[in-house]
């Protein structure tokens, strides 16, 4: 069960391991691009690549759904950035379902774990496969596996580490379980008092807004950490109020005194913008205006030559 490009890794390694993969559940096709023509999840355009079932149900309790389920009887199942399921679906198989995370649980329990342990400068992330249970990201660890993180490093590679880890930890996890060899952990086992439980809430337009009144290492941060999707935005305005809404898709920074005030736009009108921060200034190096192409700094300077009189809010 699973429904983006992440989800596939996992099928991938099942399918080419010959394990005997009864069916695919993922989400119903949705409209998308300027035609709004109908898409396929990359799980389906997998699945069907291998001539595997399909189910794309619009309710989880649809009965129809649960009996078409039922009907594959299916000893395992395992779910990689699906759906929350309603118990009548994880309960169904005899050894159980399993979920696969992109975090260390207990850490970075929701929809954006990847996101938020890059935002939160974390040195290491992983993966996590656990037995489903009805609160959310809560059920019994099975296994984990761990990643350092570059200082420097975006959402998007640590994405692509943890999709190849986490087809490989899928493949183990099913193993240990058939073997029988498999120790399940509850989570409270390794929560105490003095844990500080972060969380991975799903991204919206407000909580990927830029604060230009954070630090210089909390801002670099942020932008690597939502680059390249969904990507960190600010507003540009100039002295007449025109407005520009812009994603950073990657920046640096400089730790240094000044006197500039917040968001002013320093310029050498070729190649170098930054902004100016509490304790330095924000580099960057490629973003984009809406309604334009993503550009780096020197492609962008040369469009814009009147940016200078712009800053960020």
């Amino acid at each position: 069960m699973g429904t983006p490009e992440f989800a596939v890794e996992p099928l991938k390694e099942l399918v080419e391991g010959g394990y005997q993969v009864v069916a695919v559940v993922t989400m119903p096709d949705k409209p998308a691009g300027r035609g709004m023509k109908l898409r396929y999840s990359d799980v389906k355009e997998y699945a069907l690549a291998q001539n595997l079932p399909v189910l794309q149900p619009e309710k989880l309790k649809d009965p129809a759904f649960l009996e078409s389920l039922k009907s594959f009887q299916a000893d395992l199942q395992i779910v990689v950035a699906f759906r929350m399921l309603p118990e009548v679906v994880w309960a169904m198989p005899s050894m159980g379902t399993f979920n696969l995370h992109a975090s260390l649980l207990p850490q970075y329990r929701g929809a954006a774990p990847i996101n938020w342990a890059v935002i939160n400068g974390e040195e290491e992330t992983g993966v996590t496969t656990f037995f489903l249970q009805q609160d959310i990201d809560t059920g019994d660890i099975l296994l984990q596996d761990k990643i350092e993180l570059g200082p420097d490093e975006n959402v998007g590679s640590v994405h692509d580490r943890l999709m190849a880890l986490g087809g490989t930890m899928v493949v183990r996890t099913v193993d240990a379980i058939l073997d029988g060899s498999v120790n399940a952990c509850p989570q409270e086992m390794v929560i105490t008092k003095e844990t500080d439980l972060k969380k991975a809430p799903k991204l919206f337009k407000d909580n990927t807004r830029i604060d230009w009144n954070s630090d210089c290492v909390k801002l670099h941060n942020f932008i690597r950490g939502l680059s390249p999707f969904p990507t960190a935005w600010s507003e540009l305005k100039d002295a007449n109020n025109e407005q520009y809404s812009v994603k950073i898709f990657e920046a640096q920074y400089e730790l240094i005194s000044h006197d500039k005030v917040l968001g002013t736009l320093v310029t050498d009108g070729k190649k170098e913008l930054k902004v100016a921060v509490n304790d330095g200034f924000i580099v960057l190096k490629r973003f984009q205006l809406a309604g334009r192409k993503a550009l780096n700094t020197d492609e962008f300077l040369r469009g814009f030559p009147r940016i200078s009189n712009f800053f960020f809010v």
